[in-house]
């Protein structure tokens, strides 16, 4: 499913019948490097409307991440 005509980025449907098994397999796969994470920049909370600017231009390569803490 496109998202946005403007923005290259589309949806794609994400398992939710996730069990401990799947998610134990997953973690197995970053902690060896096999399955590495993009991280396309990190945000505090105050700043997520610039996080959500960087999306919607089309800059991220990778997920957006707002901390919180």
């Amino acid at each position: 499913m496109i998202v946005n005509g403007v923005v290259a980025q589309r949806l794609r449907p994400v398992p939710t019948d996730q069990n401990r098994d799947d998610l134990l397999a997953l973690r197995g796969l970053v902690q060896d490097g096999t399955l590495r994470p993009v991280i396309g920049g990190t945000y505090p909370l105050r700043e997520t409307a610039a996080g959500l600017r960087h999306v919607e231009q089309g800059h991220a390569r990778g997920k957006i991440i707002v901390t919180v803490a």
